[in-house]
C-alpha cells in the first residue's frame, strides 16, 4: 500500500517537471553529452562487469555525492534489479526499490538539470515495473506505464529512452497484457524511424537492442526478409557482443530454418 501511496503522490510531481522541460525546451547537445557520461551504466548485460560497474558507480556517489552521481546510482541500481535480482533469493533483492526511491527524489527537486529528465523518468517508470514484478503487485505496473506515457509524450522526440524501456518492458509481458504488450511493436518502430531521420538520435548500442526487438515481434513469413535485415544490423552493429549479437544470431538462426 505504501509503495501505490507513493507512486501515485509522484505521478503529480513527474508531472510538473515535465511540463518545466516543455516551457524550457531541453538542449539536445547538452542531453547527448549527459548520454555519453551515463552510457557505461546503462544497459549492462555482462553480469560480472554490472556488479564491478556497481560497487564503483556507489563508491563514487558516497565519496561525491553530486546530480550526475545520483542519477548514474539510481540507474546501476535499475541494471542490478534487472539482470540479478530475479536470479538471487537474498543479496540483490530491492534494489528496483533503491533504483525508483533514488531517482523518484531527483524527479521531485526542483532543482534538478532538466536535460537529466529523460533519463530519470524513463528509468524511474522502468524501475517502478521491476518492483511490481518483485513483488507481483500489478498495480505497480499500470502506474510504471501511466509513468512511461507521461516520459513519451515529453521526451521522446530528444530522446530514445522513454519508448526503448516501454517497449522492454512491453516486450516481456505475458500475453494477456495485449493493452501494454502493443508498445513492443510501436516503441521500437517508432526509434528507428527517428533513428533513420537523425543518426544522432541513438547510439549503436540501442540500435542493436531496437533492431533485434523489432525481429522478435516480426518473425511472420510477412516481415521476414526485413526481420533477416534488422537482425543482420543488430549484429553488424555489435562486434564485441555488449548488446544484441548473440540473441540476435539465435533468433536468424531460427527463422532461416522455417
Amino acid at each position: 500500500m505504501r509503495q501505490l501511496l507513493i507512486a501515485s503522490i509522484l505521478l503529480t510531481m513527474t508531472t510538473l517537471n515535465s511540463l518545466t522541460a516543455q516551457i524550457n525546451p531541453l538542449d539536445f547537445s547538452k542531453l547527448k553529452s549527459i548520454e555519453q557520461e551515463l552510457e557505461d551504466v546503462m544497459e549492462l548485460i555482462d553480469t560480472s562487469e554490472l556488479k564491478i560497474k556497481l560497487k564503483e558507480t556507489e563508491t563514487n556517489y558516497l565519496k561525491n555525492p553530486n546530480e550526475l552521481n545520483k542519477v548514474r546510482l539510481g540507474i546501476i541500481y535499475h541494471e542490478t534489479a534487472l539482470n540479478l535480482s530475479f536470479f538471487s533469493t537474498t543479496t540483490y533483492k530491492g534494489y528496483a526499490k533503491k533504483s525508483f526511491e533514488t531517482l523518484s527524489e531527483l524527479i521531485s527537486s526542483q532543482n534538478t538539470t532538466k536535460e537529466f529528465l529523460p533519463f530519470i523518468a524513463s528509468y524511474r517508470a522502468s524501475a517502478l515495473s521491476l518492483v511490481g514484478a518483485e513483488t507481483k503487485k500489478i498495480k505497480l505496473l499500470g502506474q510504471a506505464f501511466i509513468l512511461f506515457n507521461e516520459a513519451v509524450n515529453h521526451y521522446a522526440e530528444v530522446s530514445y529512452l522513454p519508448e526503448f524501456l516501454r517497449g522492454s518492458v512491453a516486450e516481456n509481458l505475458p500475453w494477456f497484457f495485449f493493452s501494454k504488450r502493443k508498445f513492443a511493436k510501436e516503441d521500437f518502430q517508432s526509434i528507428i524511424n527517428k533513428h533513420n531521420k537523425n543518426s544522432e538520435y541513438a547510439n549503436w548500442k540501442i540500435m542493436s537492442f531496437a533492431y533485434l526487438a523489432w525481429a522478435k515481434q516480426r518473425q511472420g513469413k510477412k516481415h521476414r526478409i526485413q526481420a533477416l535485415t534488422y537482425l543482420d544490423k543488430a549484429i553488424e552493429l555489435d562486434p564485441n557482443s555488449k548488446a544484441g549479437k548473440q540473441k540476435a544470431e539465435n533468433l536468424k538462426a531460427r527463422i532461416t530454418k522455417k
